[in-house]
């Protein structure tokens, strides 16, 4: 069963169409990835889906309820967490208090320090850094704490907008070792990555957006090996 449908969405800025009649579903249990050029409008539509940017046009829906009308904090509510791309965490505040932050909507006490346990127990770095100012963590802990807080929300899709961005190859591959494990654990995940090879290699299926259009899509393992995929984003 499809947790996240998107129908014909399109989403425009003043009279420009970035995102013109995507059709994508994510299955419960699913990591699905969605990659293309720079300028493609894979984090548009990944704003689209969780209700950040409003469709002009199209629906969207999770777990058989349609979803694009609704505000933003009502699609989190539902299930559905958001890391943005450039991480948007709170610098001024601590690491702890920023992982509490993704647990607002919750009132389960022994959970969400449950959470918090195991929040830490992925990220160690996180752990060691609780009581430091957010802003003063290098970009690969940022990112770990953008992910960690995101996942303080218990929710059942997760949507992460270019985790990789400007981070050391190292902390690149603990990343995705993270997203790895997260998926095993049963959340459902949509993935918009510039780095198309490790996207694909974590994914079950996955969306070749081009110029707000989905272009190709099938399971990742196929499109790694497709000629077309290899030439424009695996370097041939």
């Amino acid at each position: 069963m499809n947790l996240l449908e998107a129908k014909q969405v399109e989403v425009a800025y003043g009279g420009i169409r970035a995102v013109q009649g995507v059709d994508l579903s994510v299955a419960s249990g699913e990591l699905v990835c969605l990659i293309g050029a720079n300028g493609a409008g894979k984090t548009t539509t990944l704003r689209a889906l969780c209700g950040m940017t409003p469709a002009a046009a199209g629906e969207v829906w999770f777990d058989g309820k349609r979803i694009d009308r609704l505000p933003a904090h009502e699609h989190v509510r539902l299930g559905i967490a958001h890391v943005p791309e450039g991480r948007g965490i709170f610098g001024r505040l601590t690491v702890r208090e920023n992982l509490l932050l993704g647990a607002y909507l919750r009132r389960d006490r022994e959970g969400i320090r449950r959470d918090q346990e195991h929040v830490y127990e992925l990220f160690p770095r996180l752990a060691e850094r609780q009581r430091q100012s957010a802003g003063t963590l290098s970009g690969g802990e940022q990112q770990m704490l953008a992910i960690g807080r995101a996942l303080m929300a218990r929710p059942r899709l997760l949507l992460l907008d270019e985790p990789s961005m400007g981070l050391a190859p190292i902390l690149v591959q603990k990343i995705f070792e993270i997203i790895r494990r997260i998926s095993k654990e049963g959340v459902t995940l949509l993935l918009v990555e510039q780095n198309a090879k490790l996207a694909l290699e974590v994914s079950d299926r996955a969306y070749v957006l081009e110029s707000g259009r989905v272009a190709l899509t099938g399971p990742a393992a196929e499109l790694a090996n497709n000629p077309q995929v290899r030439a424009a984003y695996l370097g041939g």
